[in-house]
């Protein structure tokens, strides 16, 4: 029996999803890795999720306005997002690609506009809101990054192998995808202080003076992180394994996608920087100071490294490549009728001369 040919609808719907695909693999790595631990639904899934948010990320954070557009149509810009995507709830169907794939997502995983609409507050706030109070930068972050985890959380019950949870245990795991989100947030707000301030004018911190801000301040905002990423191991365990494998609770990434650091790294002095203060080094070694033999080097092998990074072993090839969705593997773990054609002899003879 010859195969059905798809619809219309589901050709496009296969298009969004790709499209998806194209701005997680444009914007993110983080995302794009994780998305490796788990099966191809449930990656498609996170892509969706991704894609839109990072499409409102940028409406605000600069895109728009560099396309010509002042700060009033940049906010119409953003409500006419928040209205295609409540529309797309409700109707299945966006003629925005992005949009469309996060309405198939979302109707499938029960995402609804108590998620999505705090998410678009937040979003707007950073056009408006230049200094933040302490209640401001709650409500800011629990629609910018928790409600995210909580979209993700979404798919994950969804899962093969998704544990059955009881309602304690479901609380648990929601404050958890809360915590890590704000965790994520809050490594993003130290790592951008000098764009968020120099470019965009924004100061998250609450009472915080960038001009003097010392060792102290960094101290307890990593503090405050490392409480948060201990409330969201509380709830690993009760996800399915390929879940807590792909948000693992500790900050090597973030819903909107950045480099593997740990907090301690990523707040060290040297990479912590100040609007208008020059880079700094690590203090040189003392002439002084005994010199002691150079360590050897550490050859890793050339696969176990990912854009120059070198990858945790869980994203070590052989690893993941089984649980990658197909459109994330590397060439060799396509089917052969997806692979390139190898060269005929003719071919390399031309080359060679």
């Amino acid at each position: 029996m010859a195969p059905a040919h798809p619809t219309a609808l589901q050709t496009y719907s296969r298009t969004a999803a790709r499209s998806a695909r194209l701005v997680l693999g444009e914007y993110s790595t983080s995302f794009s890795l994780a998305c490796r631990m788990l099966d191809a639904a449930s990656a498609a899934h996170i892509a969706n999720i991704y894609a839109l948010v990072r499409l409102a990320d940028e409406v605000v954070d600069g895109v728009a306005s560099q396309a010509g557009l002042n700060p009033q149509a940049v906010g119409d810009c953003l409500d006419e997002l928040q209205q295609q995507t409540a529309l797309a709830l409700q109707r299945g169907y966006s003629t925005n690609l992005v949009v469309h794939a996060f309405a198939l997502t979302a109707r499938e995983t029960r995402i609804t506009t108590e998620l999505t609409d705090p998410f678009f507050a937040s979003m707007r706030a950073d056009l408006s809101v230049h200094r933040h109070s302490e209640q401001s930068l709650r409500e800011y972050i629990y629609g910018s990054a928790e409600v995210v985890g909580l979209m993700c959380l979404q798919v994950f019950r969804t899962m093969p192998g998704a544990p059955a949870q009881t309602p304690a245990q479901a609380q648990l795991v929601e404050r958890a995808a809360r915590s890590l989100g704000a965790a994520f947030q809050k490594v993003n707000f130290l790592r951008d202080v000098a764009t968020d301030s120099g470019q965009l004018d924004r100061v998250y911190f609450p009472g915080t003076d960038l001009e003097h801000f010392t060792e102290e301040h960094k101290r307890n905002l990593v503090q405050d992180i490392e409480a948060d990423l201990a409330h969201a191991r509380a709830g690993m365990p009760y996800l399915a394994p390929a879940a807590a494998r792909a948000a693992p609770p500790a900050p090597p990434m973030h819903s909107l996608g950045h480099p593997v650091l740990p907090v301690t790294d990523l707040c060290a002095p040297h990479r912590l920087r100040l609007p208008g203060a020059a880079p700094t080094c690590p203090p040189p070694e003392s002439p002084n100071a005994t010199q002691s033999a150079p360590a050897p080097p550490r050859h890793t092998p050339p696969r176990q490294r990912w854009r120059g990074r070198l990858l945790p072993p869980a994203l070590r090839p052989g690893w993941a490549q089984a649980r990658a969705p197909v459109w994330n593997r590397p060439l060799k773990c396509l089917p052969r009728s997806r692979k390139q054609k190898s060269p005929s002899r003719a071919e390399l003879q031309r080359l060679k001369t």
